[in-house]
């Protein structure tokens, strides 16, 4: 995996500009801040961020992936504000469950979410590189 920063450009905090990869490819749909049993645990969106974010790594586990494989993630919030104030906890949470790996990111705000109760959802590529896949 390839992060690509151009010659003279700030480094981004919490993202990279873009990654090259090749392996194969893992798509993720948006998960929101419920458990595998589409249960909610909290309504902060930091803490959903932290459920959504467990979500996607229990996801990944069963194609045979790990957090350092996610290439992109976009991030959906109902409440730009609501997130740029959680901006310390969501950070911990993420550092907690994907690690010290920063992919290709955007977020962008939305009118809503199909489940009332979600204030987050997020999606990712990941790609496995060939001598890493798990032959199950």
């Amino acid at each position: 995996m390839d992060f690509l920063q151009p010659p003279g450009w700030v480094r981004p905090r919490g993202y990279s500009n873009g990654v090259a990869a090749k392996g194969r490819t893992i798509c993720v749909g948006g998960m929101i801040g419920w458990d595998g049993q589409e249960q909610f645990h909290c309504d902060d969106i930091a803490g959903q961020t932290r459920q959504a974010l467990q979500n996607i790594v229990e996801v990944l586990a069963e194609g045979g992936a790990k957090p350092e494989h996610i290439v992109r993630m976009t991030w959906y919030v109902i409440d730009k504000k609501e997130y740029v104030a959680a901006y310390k906890e969501i950070g911990a949470a993420y550092r907690d469950v994907i690690g010290k790996h920063f992919p290709a990111m955007a977020a962008v705000q939305v009118a809503g979410l199909i489940e009332d109760r979600a204030r987050v959802e997020i999606e990712v590529t990941a790609i496995v590189p060939d001598e890493s896949l798990d032959t199950k």
